[in-house]
Parts: structure tokens; C-alpha cells; sequence
């Protein structure tokens, strides 16, 4: 029976012609690795651990939300009377000065206006002096009348001693009988005349206190005139749209032509002098958060920046229920959702060359411990 013969494996050819021996230098390469990756291993474990501790102990100390934004005062630019647009003075992002005019309206119909009410305020402060003339001439009256009865006074004195003359004269037969009745006509006249002046005096005065009140009526009319001039000259100056304050205009909506009507917004001016932020966190943030508390504001427009701020208030009411539809718990498909709570953060320094613009997205930390 035939032995089978044993290959032997191929060896590489040697350029010497000698045969190389096996060295296990792979496993020997590998083991030398593993210590280096242990130690790097162990260092990312510690480096990870010290990290989620800072982080942890971080956290124990500060609130945190990215739910927040700039906020600014905007002033809306209202017409408060109507007509064309005569002329608009500035453009979007222009930069205004409070009393700044903005936009004038055609003042030709409120100048007329003014006009008729100056007109009339000149007719009723005429009235006030013809009024003024005809209590002067009542009194006039009042005086002659006093003075007619003065005089009947005087004369009906005379009349008296004439007749007490005439009676003795009369009864010693020296004056005849006739004369005697004249006397005594005339005494009867003059008193009547007396009484008749008496009268007179009482309606010369009531005619003064006519005349007076009709100076009242015309100095009230007067008032009045006044109160309808200076109500036209109101609106003659609402046809100048001023600058309610220092800032930006912004989102302007009107040409020059364009008839405008009252209430209708113009344009908006962001005011340049004072911006904050509200942050809205969660309602389990708020456990340690008090007012005057400091914070940290990062704002994406500016990541290398941070601004230091501090609490200037609370809201007492949830974002949610300044809604437009409110939720109502009561209504049987209640879902319970974590509610946020509008906190307003102002920074204690502005920074010129890093300016704040309204509705800018940030990220407020709250140091609550």
C-alpha cells in the first residue's frame, strides 16, 4: 500500500535563497494597543462623568429656558382724522426724534372750519357789546325815570304850599274860586305824574335786568364759539402726524394721495431707549424664582455676547390665558399641559455696539440659588 506524502507549506522564495522563519508580530502589535486604549477610555469616562456632574450641579442652581425673545415698545402711528395724504416725511428704518413730523394730512377742510368758527366767535363777542350797550341804556332810563320823579316830587311840593296859600287867599275872598280849583288840578297832576315816573323807574329796571341777562346769553354764546374754535384748531393740528418718541419707523403703510380714516395705522415707531426681555418658563421653574434675581441672556444674534441682567417681574397669569380662545379646564376634555409663565428680565447696561432689536430669539439663564 502506497504512503501518502505530506506537502509541506510553500515558503516565499528569499532573494538569498534561505528560508524565513514565522514571527507572530501582529498579536504582538495588538497587545500593545490595548493598554492606550484603556487609558483613552478612561479618560473619556472621566471627562464625561465630570462634565454631567458640572452640568447636574448647573442645573440645581439655574433655570434655564430658550422660550424667550427681545421685547420693545412699539407705538402705532394713528390718524386721527380723515383726508388725503398730503405729504410722508420718512421712510422705513429712518431714525425720528420724538415731535418729528411724520405724515400731514390735507389741512384745507379743517382750515375752513376754523375759519366759520373764528367768524362766528367775532359775531358773538359783538352781541356781548350790544348786550353790554343796552343794559347801559336801561340804566340811562332807570336814572331819568328816578330823576322825573325827583323833579314831580319838587313840584308837587310847591303845589302843596301853593294850595295852603290859595285855601287862605280863597277863604278870605281875595283869590276867586276859580284860581283855587286850578291849584289844586295841578297838584292832582303832578302826583299822578309822580306815580306815573314811579312806574317807569320800575320798568326801566326790569329792563336792565333784561339787558343783563342778555349779556349773560352772549358771553355764554361767546364761550361756546370759543370751545367750537378751539376744537377746530384741535383738528386743523391733527393733520400733523408727529413722532411720539425717539426711535425707528417701522412697517410704514401710507403714500402721499392715499385718504386715510381715523384709527388706521400708518406706521409703527420702535422706540431706541429701552428694550428687555421676557422669557416664558415652565411653571416647575418657578419654584425658587424670585424678582432681582440675576441672569445670564445669550442672544442668537450675537453668540459670542452675553449680556447680564437681572428679574424685574412675574407675571401673575400663564401666557395661555391672554389667549385669543383661552382653555377652559371645565369644558370635559381636559389634557393637562405644562403651562409657561411670562417672566420679564431687563439688563442692567446696554451695550451700543451690540444693539437689542425686538423680537430677537435669546436664551435667559436664571441663577435661583
Amino acid at each position: 500500500m502506497a504512503t501518502p506524502v505530506q506537502q509541506e507549506p510553500a515558503v516565499a522564495p528569499n532573494p538569498t535563497g534561505a528560508a524565513q522563519p514565522y514571527e507572530p508580530e501582529v498579536e504582538e502589535q495588538g497587545r500593545s494597543r490595548r493598554p492606550f486604549l484603556l487609558i483613552i477610555l478612561a479618560l473619556l469616562l472621566l471627562v464625561g462623568g465630570y462634565y454631567g456632574w458640572t452640568r447636574y450641579q448647573f442645573a440645581q442652581a439655574h433655570e434655564e429656558t430658550d422660550d424667550a425673545q427681545v421685547e420693545g415698545d412699539v407705538y402705532p402711528v394713528l390718524p386721527r382724522v380723515s383726508g388725503p395724504v398730503a405729504e410722508v416725511k420718512v421712510d422705513d428704518n429712518t431714525v425720528v426724534k420724538k415731535g418729528d413730523v411724520l405724515v400731514t394730512i390735507d389741512p384745507a377742510d379743517y382750515q375752513q372750519r376754523v375759519n366759520a368758527a373764528q367768524a362766528a366767535l367775532a359775531a358773538a363777542q359783538a352781541n356781548v357789546v350790544a348786550a353790554r350797550a343796552a343794559v347801559g341804556t336801561a340804566q340811562a332810563n332807570v336814572g331819568s325815570a328816578r330823576s322825573a320823579i325827583g323833579v314831580s316830587d319838587a313840584t308837587r311840593a310847591r303845589l302843596q304850599k301853593d294850595l295852603q296859600r290859595s285855601a287862605y287867599l280863597r277863604k278870605e275872598d281875595i283869590i276867586p274860586q276859580s284860581e283855587y280849583d286850578a291849584v289844586q288840578a295841578n297838584l292832582k297832576s303832578t302826583t299822578a305824574q309822580r306815580s306815573t315816573a314811579q312806574q317807569q323807574v320800575s320798568v326801566a329796571q326790569q329792563q336792565v335786568a333784561a339787558a343783563q341777562q342778555q349779556v349773560a346769553v352772549a358771553q355764554a354764546v361767546v364761550k361756546q364759539r370759543q370751545a367750537d374754535l378751539d376744537n377746530a384748531l384741535l383738528q386743523l393740528s391733527y393733520t400733523t402726524l408727529k413722532a411720539p418718541t425717539n426711535g425707528y419707523v417701522s412697517k410704514k403703510n401710507v403714500q402721499p394721495g392715499q385718504v386715510v380714516s381715523p384709527g388706521q395705522q400708518l406706521m409703527g415707531i420702535v422706540a431706541s431707549d429701552r428694550t428687555w426681555v421676557v422669557a416664558n418658563f415652565k411653571e416647575t421653574q418657578l419654584e425658587d424664582m424670585k424678582v432681582n434675581q440675576p441672569v445670564s441672556v445669550e442672544v442668537d444674534a450675537y453668540p459670542n455676547e452675553e449680556f447680564q441682567g437681572h428679574i424685574e417681574s412675574i407675571s401673575a397669569a400663564t401666557g395661555a390665558r391672554f389667549a385669543l380662545l383661552p382653555p377652559d379646564n371645565a369644558s370635559g376634555n381636559f389634557v393637562k399641559v405644562v403651562q409657561r409663565v411670562p417672566v420679564k428680565i431687563v439688563l442692567d447696561k446696554v451695550d451700543p455696539e451690540h444693539p437689542l432689536r425686538a423680537g430677537m430669539s435669546v436664551n435667559a439663564v436664571v441663577k435661583v440659588k
